[in-house]
């Protein structure tokens, strides 16, 4: 849809059209009568949806300043909010079944990727790798890698709409799987002889933690927030542009930069008195903003991009039972419970949206330690994404 042809153009009216369907649907997610249904498909995927809808509507354009400028400040400051609230000693206790797990999960998708492009890489377009890249991104970090490594490797618009569909189909099928699996995870646990008390006390421990330090925000806490957010973005996002882009094919652009740069100043604030704004809510800030990155990327889409998908959705399943493979393989022989099995695989695949919601499922009292296992994807995923992106790009090299 020819930006001029759509119904809402002016960039002002772009974001603040975005801006409400977000508090749309999450009003909606808080009706009780309704949560069954949001705890099927959750809000994050309807924040990919409905913009989509509206750009194959028209009433959205396809492109648009407001994108570009949602891209590129409001995805740093979303990282720089989370990263900073990282209680990194409590990353370190989280066992050793958990971060095995997490890295297990995280090494099926980059290998993964390059495997299932080789497969079905010659009925796929020529720059297919592209999208794959930005694909890896959000299987590893969640949608504000997507973004980044998009941004990273170029990844041509048009491309966004089938990747987007994969994401949708194939990741939240699989979140859908895991929520179904937790009926039987005593089976499971019984079968693979799993020592489960670590869960037990990791539970008790950071429930304890966060009640402890939750309090009402205030002004001072909200004007710290948004200025170490919007202030750190902006710096590292002009480091970015000051640095050479590298790689050939692309992989290391500016804007990867100003992500490794924003994650590398969110952990070091990490460790200063700034990551006590998390008890006045600094992470769920950074999550919101997160969320309505995903509203630009959704808008960027066009449902006709699912008459492109078939072979990419095939190439998304195949990638996904390649992780899938080499968790359950890993988990057997590390005698991990299902949860970290099914936390730590939703941790890398749907981010610190998902992981929560499937760790609360397994255990209501573990969401936080859902988050947290979230942000080990965040801290290693630009990293581990431009991994799979260069691997990716070799398998494309070779396909021609």
């Amino acid at each position: 849809m020819p930006e001029a042809d759509a119904l809402v153009v002016d960039p002002t009216g772009v974001f603040v059209y975005l801006a409400g369907v977000l508090a749309c649907i999450y009003a909606l997610a808080g009706i009780p009568r309704l949560r069954g249904f949001f705890e099927i498909l959750p809000p994050i995927l309807w924040a990919y949806i409905v913009p989509m809808l509206s750009t194959s509507l028209g009433i959205l354009p396809a492109a648009s300043p407001a994108y570009d400028w949602i891209t590129r400040y409001v995805l740093p400051v979303a990282l720089l909010l989370l990263m900073m609230t990282v209680d990194v000693p409590a990353l370190l206790k989280l066992g050793r079944p958990a971060t095995i797990m997490m890295l297990a999960g995280t090494a099926g998708i980059v290998i993964g990727g390059p495997v299932a492009l080789a497969v079905f890489g010659h009925w796929l377009p020529v720059d297919a790798w592209k999208g794959l890249a930005a694909l890896s991104g959000s299987w590893i970090g969640g949608s504000a890698q997507l973004v980044a490594v998009a941004e990273s490797v170029e990844t041509p618009d048009a491309m966004l709409g089938p990747i987007i569909v994969v994401d949708t189909v194939v990741g939240y099928g699989w979140m859908a799987i895991l929520l179904f699996l937790s009926g039987w995870q005593g089976r499971f646990d019984h079968w693979n002889r799993a020592d489960t008390r670590l869960i037990e006390e990791t539970n008790a421990a950071l429930a304890e933690k966060y009640e402890a330090i939750r309090r009402p925000i205030t002004i001072r806490d909200a004007a710290l927030i948004l200025g170490i957010g919007f202030v750190g973005a902006y710096l590292t996002v002009r480091l970015g542009d000051a640095l050479p882009e590298l790689g050939d094919p692309k992989i290391i652009s500016h804007t990867t930069w100003a992500v490794i740069a924003v994650t590398t100043l969110g952990l070091a604030l990490a460790f200063t008195r700034a990551s006590e704004l998390e008890g006045a809510g600094a992470s769920r800030l950074g999550s919101l903003a997160l969320y309505l990155l995903v509203t630009a990327i959704g808008a960027r889409g066009d449902l006709a991009a699912i008459l492109d998908a078939p072979m990419f959705l095939a190439t998304g399943a195949l990638w996904i039972a390649i992780h899938v493979a080499i968790l359950f393989v890993v988990a057997r022989w590390i005698r991990a419970p299902l949860f970290f099995l099914a936390t730590g695989s939703m941790a890398n695949v749907g981010g610190a949206a998902s992981a929560p919601v499937v760790a609360s499922v397994y255990h209501p009292a573990m969401a936080p330690l859902g988050v947290l296992m979230a942000v080990v994807g965040y801290v290693i995923g630009i990293y581990a994404a431009l991994t799979c992106a260069w691997f990716l790009a070799q398998v494309a090299i070779h396909l021609l």
